[in-house]
């Protein structure tokens, strides 16, 4: 599955089944969008919302229209759940490295509940990068503290990083949304030489992008402990807030990820 390393798929369906207890907690209730390598991250890769035909029935599945806002909004889709272990396995095997979620969940009844959490995605425009991404960071988590938030920052495994603040479920997402905005953009207006709010591509050189809108209801987010499919094995990998003050921070592997879980325990879990 990564050549560059020699990581099998049996491999990686060992580092999902042994990260089991910290990432399905995390896809409780939420549609999966998973990312497809079925070759490896050498070959083809592609996006996948509908459970494939010939999925095993004890794959939990639902209909759903798409969100609006979606490209193919208004759509009928069957949206699979990875909520226990067989179906996370089942995943890892068709070579669905990356697991993608929305910020909300689908209660008992089939419904869209409100957001269970907000997040604000960091994203660096070179020559910024994730050291930059980590001092930023310190500033949207004062602002978030501020207003009674308490944020979790996770290295994505890819070039940045994104904070959790877990909800109530009491906003809409519509509401979240405009929260979210309000904030990224009150922060590039205070600190325009470091952050920036909007995705114009030639506004975000040496900044980082606060990517507000990941909390639409058609936006999906990595899912914390996945894996990443670059060329070597990166991990979206919650972190301490000391981590992000280290001058070696950097993304993590899955090795370190299972073997900080067994030090240190999940940083997503309630009351941590």
């Amino acid at each position: 599955m990564y050549p560059a390393v020699g990581m099998t798929k049996a491999e990686v369906i060992d580092y999902y089944a042994r990260v089991a207890d910290a990432i399905l907690p995390q896809l409780k209730d939420r549609p999966v969008t998973r990312i497809r390598f079925p070759d490896g991250v050498a070959g083809q890769q592609f996006f996948e919302k509908n459970v494939p035909a010939g999925a095993p029935d004890w794959v939990r599945r639902q209909r759903l229209a798409a969100s609006p806002g979606a490209e193919d909004e208004g759509t009928m889709l069957t949206l699979p759940f990875l909520d226990d272990l067989p179906s996370l396995v089942w995943s890892a095997n068709q070579g669905a490295l990356e697991l993608h979620t929305p910020q909300w969940r689908v209660g008992p009844r089939g419904g869209l509940r409100n957001p269970d959490r907000l997040v604000i995605d960091l994203d660096p425009g070179a020559p910024a990068a994730l050291h930059d991404c980590a001092r930023v960071a310190h500033l949207v988590a004062d602002r978030l503290r501020a207003d009674g938030l308490e944020p979790v920052p996770v290295t994505s495994g890819s070039k940045g990083l994104q904070l959790y603040a877990p909800l109530r479920g009491r906003r809409t997402v519509l509401e979240v949304r405009q929260y979210a905005r309000d904030l990224a953009h009150e922060l590039a207006a205070e600190h325009p030489r470091q952050i920036v709010a909007l995705m114009t591509k030639n506004l975000r050189g040496g900044k980082v992008l606060l990517d507000w809108s990941q909390n639409h209801p058609a936006k999906t987010t990595i899912t914390p402990y996945s894996l990443r499919g670059r060329d070597r094995p990166t991990v979206a990998a919650p972190r301490t807030w000391a981590e992000l003050d280290d001058d070696e921070l950097r993304q993590l592997t899955p090795d370190e990820v299972l073997d900080r879980l067994a030090d240190i325990g999940d940083l997503l879990a309630p009351g941590r």
